[in-house]
């Protein structure tokens, strides 16, 4: 095997359990079931991984520096404005919400929310993950913050992790409920909150038209 078939290899072992899991959740998941969505051999499997376990490390890795680069190039990225490129962030994660569950679902929330009891490395992996991605929102929220909330008592953080609690329980119920329509009024809502916690909300209201018509 050349070291580029195994790297080749390696990717589709980690593409395929970023599958699986979000399908099937970390418990009920075999290595089996990840060979075969992968289409390599076992032995291929213990190759690059000793275990199931070692599989979901570098899988919540790989799904950090793959979700990384996806935003990164997202449109609402190169907005000048910091609280339009916010309000271009929830447009665009309700872009994305196509597609079968595991489509577009979250890895590391499903792994987590399995794992935080019983498996810490997979659950300090998950936070990291979540957290950077929360870091990276956190930036915006505060030159948002600066410009038009300056004297606001709340934390551009908590904000950030705000945003992503509403995701991640708008996830929830998207299995629940077998569709994304809940995330995208989720969504909706958070865009209007974002609006009113940066005194936006006024400014994007159509201005009633006065009694003589002008």
């Amino acid at each position: 095997m050349t070291p580029q078939t195994q790297h080749e290899s390696k990717t589709r072992l980690l593409d395929a359990a970023m599958h699986v899991i979000r399908a099937r959740g970390y418990a009920a998941t075999t290595i089996d079931d990840i060979c075969h969505k992968a289409g390599v051999t076992k032995g291929s499997f213990f190759h690059h991984f000793k275990s199931k376990d070692e599989l979901a490390l570098a899988a919540a890795s790989h799904w950090g520096a793959m979700t990384d680069g996806f935003f990164a190039a997202a449109p609402y990225r190169k907005l000048p404005d910091p609280l339009q490129r916010l309000l271009g962030y929830v447009d665009f994660r309700g872009e994305i919400l196509q597609g079968e569950l595991p489509d577009y679902t979250c890895l590391l929330g499903m792994l987590v929310q399995e794992t935080y009891a019983t498996h810490p490395d997979i659950r300090a992996a998950c936070d990291r993950g979540m957290s950077s991605h929360i870091a990276e929102l956190t930036r915006d929220i505060e030159a948002a913050k600066k410009l038009y909330a300056p004297k606001a008592p709340w934390t551009a953080e908590s904000v950030g992790y705000f945003m992503q609690a509403v995701l991640q329980g708008g996830f929830i119920f998207a299995k629940a409920k077998q569709n994304p329509d809940v995330v995208r009024e989720s969504l909706a809502h958070l865009r209007r909150y974002l609006e009113v916690l940066f005194g936006q909300a006024s400014q994007n209201q159509p201005r009633p038209a006065n009694r003589k018509g002008k």
